[in-house]
């Protein structure tokens, strides 16, 4: 997993790897994209959680548009995006997001599907993650994970200083 800007137009506007590792940990969803058999695009909001290392888990239904894609063209992109602010009166937004260039994986092993919900609920519902297991036991035969394998990613930001 490679930290690049080196492909950035906008220089001054790098995202600092430090923060661009803890908007990938905290972020709160991406978006994946990707591109179907008809050489179409598409792209879907979606909770994610990183496992710390070079893997992103998502989780979803074990059939579909997404799916159909990820089989047919597995080199995707996902992006997140932090906490933002319009700011009218300057035609600007503040806003920090990172891009992730990945290979997408379905089909994984019991084990790490079981383990990847697990870190999906310590993400979403830590308070709830016994009840939370038990539901995703119960639906497991009915529940998709799929491993985005990152393999780069880069990270811009924007933020105005106050006018005194």
């Amino acid at each position: 997993m490679m930290y690049s800007n080196e492909g950035i137009r906008r220089q001054d506007r790098l995202l600092d790897e430090n923060s661009a590792v803890n908007l990938l940990k905290n972020g709160e969803y991406g978006v994946l994209s990707m591109c179907d058999g008809g050489n179409e695009a598409y792209g879907v909001p979606i909770n994610f959680v990183w496992d710390g290392g070079k893997n992103i888990y998502l989780h979803c239904a074990p059939a579909g548009r997404k799916l159909r894609c990820i089989d047919e063209y597995p080199n995707v992109s996902f992006c997140v995006v932090g906490k933002t602010n319009v700011i009218p009166q300057d035609f600007t937004t503040e806003y920090s997001s990172i891009i992730l260039e990945c290979f997408a994986e379905r089909h994984l092993h019991p084990d790490i599907r079981m383990n990847a919900l697990g870190m999906l609920l310590d993400k979403y519902s830590p308070h709830h993650k016994e009840t939370g297991m038990t539901y995703a036991k119960k639906s497991f035969d009915r529940t998709e994970i799929v491993r985005l394998e990152i393999k780069k990613y880069s990270g811009k930001s924007k933020s105005i200083k106050k006018k005194e």
